[in-house]
């Protein structure tokens, strides 16, 4: 589990196809060494990877099929600025709000505009996932935990203060990128809760 707070930025410094899935070697040097060891999941813009090889700066993850359709990994190549968060251990701090890793699809950035120091930015959501976005609620875009200020439809928008901007890849983005979208933990859980009869798997039929 991760939180959405952004621990540092990192970068994608090889990609390597592997018989229709992906190798990538991630300069994590930013994440304390303790918690990148073999095995270790590690949040990559906002999708949870599992460390199978370390290297001095940072560690190498697989990147299966499954992830590769529902993330933008597909489309990194190197040198992509990567944002990072080490998976959360008993007794630290929950900034944000409690994140899976497991990406829903992806967000389209459609408008940003200033709001005093901080900047509005507005996306746009695949049909079958609007419902889960709620006011107030909150999402994980790129991995970086935010509160939804209003929504119409399949479009959303969030507030993103000033040190946001700095210590994370959204102060990067241009309009039309796509972005890792996590919807809340809870929207998820509620919606079997209140379908009973829903047999398991049936998604996969």
């Amino acid at each position: 589990m991760f939180t959405g707070i952004i621990g540092c930025m990192g970068e994608v410094s090889a990609v390597e196809p592997r018989g229709g899935d992906l190798r990538l070697r991630i300069d994590a040097a930013g994440i304390d060494a303790a918690r990148r060891q073999l095995g270790d999941s590690v949040a990559v813009a906002g999708v949870c990877l599992t460390v199978a090889e370390l290297t001095p700066r940072g560690f190498i993850a697989d990147v299966s099929r499954e992830t590769l359709a529902h993330t933008t990994i597909g489309s990194w190549r190197v040198g992509e600025r990567i944002n990072l968060e080490a998976a959360l251990r008993a007794g630290d701090a929950l900034g944000g709000h409690l994140v899976s890793g497991h990406v829903d699809g992806r967000a389209e950035l459609l408008e940003r505009s200033g709001d005093a120091r901080s900047e509005r930015l507005r996306f746009r959501v695949p049909e079958a996932l609007r419902r889960y976005v709620a006011r107030k609620g909150s999402v994980a875009l790129d991995g970086v935990s935010l509160t939804v200020n209003e929504v119409e439809g399949v479009e959303f928008g969030v507030n993103v203060i000033p040190h946001t901007l700095l210590a994370t890849t959204l102060g990067d983005l241009r309009l039309g990128a796509q972005l890792n979208l996590e919807i809340d933990l809870m929207a998820r859980y509620a919606e079997r809760l209140l379908a009973p009869n829903q047999e398991a798997g049936t998604a996969w039929n």
